[in-house]
């Protein structure tokens, strides 16, 4: 392993420990975030339904 990979290898498990702490620490606003990032993905879904909708009901 070169010493770039080894830098990159710490850098990433620092990060991971840091953001488990931090999801650890703030946990009822992480949950608050998950729940919106859920909501904002079935309004996208939703969206795309109604556009391949409208594509297939036009041909």
């Amino acid at each position: 392993m070169d010493k770039t990979g080894l830098i990159a290898l710490i850098v990433g498990i620092v990060l991971l420990v840091l953001g488990a702490f931090a999801i650890w620490a703030f946990l009822p606003q992480v949950i608050i975030a998950v729940e919106g990032l859920i909501g904002i993905v079935v309004l996208l879904a939703g969206l795309m339904l109604i556009i391949f909708g409208i594509l297939i009901f036009k041909e």
